[in-house]
């Protein structure tokens, strides 16, 4: 071989950093081995698509110790079992960002999530490895959330070169070999992976990182139906008739244009929030007020991560405080009693600012208000085949949720 020739891949050491890697995160295993290797002399270090092939520069490899690649391993498999092509895809459509630079900013914030509790315990951290706290910003946030604190700049200058490939931030490259390729996992497939590490996760909770058994909980709870609606409600209730709130450069005033030479800042809305009313009486179950507060999760997210945009209103006969959200798995959900979301309504709209949308997470065992809400109301239903009202007083018959709220079953 001439001097000069690039080195082939080296596989016996690539393989022995993913076999470290698997043992280091048991629980990843099979996500690891679902990968497809793909040797690429156009990647900086390794990448991986959203067909869960992961591309693998030679002379990385090559210059990499293996205790170091066994991380790198599992950065590449984590954004991929959290979705960040696909979340990077709806944050882009919702925000309207374009361009690389966007989707650099959307991989830097992807690493940030993943990088602040991957490594250590086994798992050495990778030279170059970005995270939360070389930005400035705070651990155990999600991709999302990161998005709205940092832009590109002086402390992002050095990170030009990462590019984790399109399973990160979702945007092809020309070394991708797309759907038709070979190798690549099918979209029952990706699922069937992530469904086994999440069960891996479940089943012996103590030994993943809080951030993991996060991601494991929400994977046995995909979205529902009615998330479709609150989103729905949510747009609506953003893009209704009135004047904007706040002024922006980011769009520049259409007025602009008279005005030669000056940028007019344009008018626009403050996002909608969100208020949630809990039925927390005794018919409710734990394990339904455990998935509320699922749900309750999905709704920030839904926001963009706003959590600020998020109240909560536990209620049984009577409703408790605005509670602001935290962090979900924070809320107390107080209760026991009979129902009467009236209460809740009551308590939820007195709330300063007012919310644009309430949300009712309950079994419909309830009065409700006789008369509409002065915003759009959401109502998530836990169904009920043999509710224990109709053995005690079979002579009663809860009201159904009025006509003026979008109802849909949960689960």
């Amino acid at each position: 071989m001439s001097p000069h020739a690039p080195a082939a891949l080296d596989l016996d050491k690539l393989f022995a950093a993913r076999l470290q890697a698997a043992r280091a995160r048991p629980y990843l295993a099979t996500a690891l081995f679902a990968l497809h290797t793909v040797e690429s002399r156009q990647v900086p270090t390794m990448a991986v698509d959203r067909h869960w092939r992961c591309y693998v520069s030679p002379a990385f490899v090559a210059r990499t110790p293996v205790e170091e690649l066994a991380g790198v391993w599992v950065h590449e498999v984590s954004h991929l079992l959290r979705d960040h092509h696909g979340r990077s895809d709806r944050v882009a459509r919702e925000r309207g960002l374009t361009g690389p630079g966007e989707r650099l900013r959307m991989n830097i914030a992807a690493d940030c999530e993943i990088n602040d509790d991957t490594f250590g315990d086994g798992l050495v951290r990778p030279e170059g490895a970005v995270g939360p706290e070389s930005l400035g910003l705070p651990a155990g946030e999600l991709m999302e959330e990161y998005l709205r604190r940092f832009r590109l700049g002086p402390m992002t200058q050095d990170l030009v070169w990462l590019d984790c490939g399109s399973g990160a931030d979702g945007l092809e490259r020309e070394w991708d070999l797309g759907p038709e390729g070979a190798h690549g996992l099918g979209e029952q497939e990706r699922d069937a992976v992530r469904f086994r590490v999440a069960q891996g996760i479940t089943g012996r909770p103590g030994n993943a990182p809080a951030g993991w058994r996060r991601w494991a909980e929400e994977a046995f709870h995909p979205p529902q139906a009615w998330r479709d609606l609150l989103g729905a409600a949510v747009r609506s209730a953003a893009s209704g008739p009135g004047p904007g709130d706040d002024y922006t450069y980011l769009r520049p005033s259409r007025r602009s244009s008279a005005l030669p030479r000056t940028v007019l800042p344009s008018l626009r809305r403050r996002p909608p929030r969100v208020s949630v009313v809990v039925d927390t009486s005794g018919s409710v179950s734990d394990a339904e007020l455990g998935s509320a507060l699922l749900e309750v999760t999905a709704i920030s997210r839904a926001l963009g991560g706003r959590r600020d945009l998020v109240g909560v209103v536990a209620c049984d006969a009577a409703a408790g405080a605005v509670q602001p959200l935290c962090r979900a798995e924070g809320i107390p959900l107080v209760g026991g009693g009979g129902t009467d979301l009236r209460a809740g309504f009551a308590r939820a709209l007195r709330a300063r600012p007012r919310p644009d949308v309430v949300v009712v997470l309950t079994d419909g065992q309830t009065r409700w208000p006789s008369t509409r809400p002065p915003c759009r109301t959401v109502v998530g239903l836990f169904p009920r085949h043999s509710p224990s009202w109709e053995e005690d007083r079979p002579d009663r018959r809860p009201d159904t949720p009025p006509d003026w709220a979008r109802v849909v079953v949960i689960g």
